[in-house]
């Protein structure tokens, strides 16, 4: 053997041997990374179960904001509580750099839950008026505390990638369409770090776990409560014309309305206007003196949900005169539970589709067309700062469930649905990967 050869073979060895030795090293950490990420995905399966059968009504949600909390304070996040009632703040800073707030609604329903789970909600609460009803999170805001505490963690536990302030807000009575107000009110953009974009996600009812979705521009509507009590002159079912019949004048309403939408509003745009209630007399022999009507009203522009507002309101006084009723019998017409439309920011729904592409994939990344829900994470973006700021929707329904659905074998059922129950643990996975790919797209990522 000479000198070459003997030479070529310890220099070959070396190399195998350093290899070795760096897969090794390379090991360590990626099978750490591995271990800590299984251990995060129990960690926050459990924080779920505990949200889901713990749900809290609007403007009461004492416990759920304290858990909140205290996961946030846990992971190095700077904690204030009772912001615009039972709010929750977490602030982290970490250099200079873009602010981002996350926003994570918390408030359940009062409904029975009715999906058979061994984890169902068995919770009760008092309403306002005082009277003990069940409390389930048929929204699924359970599963929107629980993405926001991962991404907390995540980006806790990856502070030296990022730079910038991240903003973390666990908001109340979203359902009541109270608490965002309520914390915008209470200082949320003057005592904390003011926000370069807004982030926020929703379940989806109809996307498969693993997707998400985006509508850039209009995503939901602006929504009005409209009540119409309706006055007449009673009397006997026998002697109508003795009367000013308010059923009828109810009827005369109801069907006028459509016209708001067929005929005053564009083809091009969107309007609804439901009458979900309708409510008068006793018996079967007596004309009533009074009806009631309840309207929900919903929009996307403001020109369009002021015309529906004004028309709904000429029309009711429209019908009483030309049935002949004197002035103090026409119609009273009030407003209420007022939600203005939410708006993507086009140029931040982008930036989102592109980050959230390249998270989870081109294929898992739907464009969307608005709905006529409501969300009061609107009021996030409407102060006189105009705020970028962009809500987007997460897959929560079983894979076979979604396919079997698309081939018509079976229905869906809805958010706010007692039968709703999201596939929790691929919809989690995919919250918190999808708010961290956001999140990191618009804070200043280290090289």
């Amino acid at each position: 053997m000479n000198l070459r050869s003997t030479t070529s073979i310890y220099w070959g060895l070396g190399c195998r041997l350093k290899a070795g030795l760096f897969c090794l090293l390379m090991m360590v950490p990626l099978e750490a990374s591995q271990a800590q990420d299984q251990s995060d995905k129990t960690y926050l399966q459990d924080l779920y179960l505990h949200l889901h059968q713990n749900p809290e009504l609007s403007f009461h949600e004492e416990q759920t904001s304290r858990r909140i909390a205290t996961e946030l304070r846990s992971v190095g996040y700077d904690v204030t509580e009772g912001v615009g009632g039972y709010g929750v703040v977490a602030v982290m800073k970490n250099g200079e750099g873009p602010t981002v707030l996350v926003r994570a609604d918390m408030d359940g329903l009062p409904v029975q839950e009715q999906t058979g789970l061994d984890y169902a909600s068995k919770a009760t609460g008092l309403n306002d008026s005082g009277k003990t009803v069940p409390v389930m999170h048929a929204c699924a805001h359970d599963i929107h505390m629980t993405s926001l505490v991962g991404l907390a963690r995540r980006l806790s536990a990856n502070r030296d990638t990022w730079n910038g302030t991240v903003v973390l807000v666990g908001q109340p009575a979203e359902e009541r369409v109270g608490g965002a107000k309520a914390m915008i009110e209470d200082g949320l953009f003057d005592k904390f770090p003011k926000p370069d974009y807004n982030i926020a996600l929703h379940t989806s009812a109809s996307l498969p776990a693993g997707q998400v979705g985006l509508a850039s521009g209009y995503a939901l509507a602006n929504v009005d409560s409209v009540d119409i009590a309706i006055k007449g002159v009673g009397g006997h079912g026998a002697y109508p014309h003795t009367t000013k019949d308010p059923v009828v004048l109810a009827s005369y309403i109801v069907v006028a309305l459509q016209t708001l939408v067929s005929r005053e509003t564009s083809p091009l745009e969107s309007g609804v206007v439901t009458v979900g209630s309708i409510h008068s007399g006793t018996k079967h022999n007596i004309i009533s003196n009074n009806a009631h009507l309840q309207l929900t009203v919903r929009s996307y522009t403001e020109e369009v949900r002021a015309n529906l507002l004004a028309g709904i309101k000429r029309i009711a006084l429209a019908q009483a005169q030309s049935m002949g009723l004197p002035e103090a019998l026409w119609p009273e017409v009030s407003y209420s539970e007022a939600t203005p439309a939410t708006y993507n920011d086009p140029q931040l729904s982008g930036r989102v589709k592109e980050a959230l592409s390249s998270t989870l994939g081109d294929d898992n990344v739907k464009t969307l067309s608005p709905v006529m829900g409501a969300e009061d994470f609107a009021y996030f973006g409407r102060t006189e700062d105009k705020i970028p700021s962009v809500i987007f929707w997460l897959g929560a329904v079983n894979t076979e469930k979604a396919a079997a659905a698309a081939r018509g074998e079976t229905v869906l059922s809805s958010l706010h649905s007692p039968f709703f129950a999201p596939d929790a643990a691929p919809t989690i996975e995919t919250g918190v990967n999808s708010l961290n790919g956001v999140v990191l797209e618009l804070l200043d990522v280290r090289e």
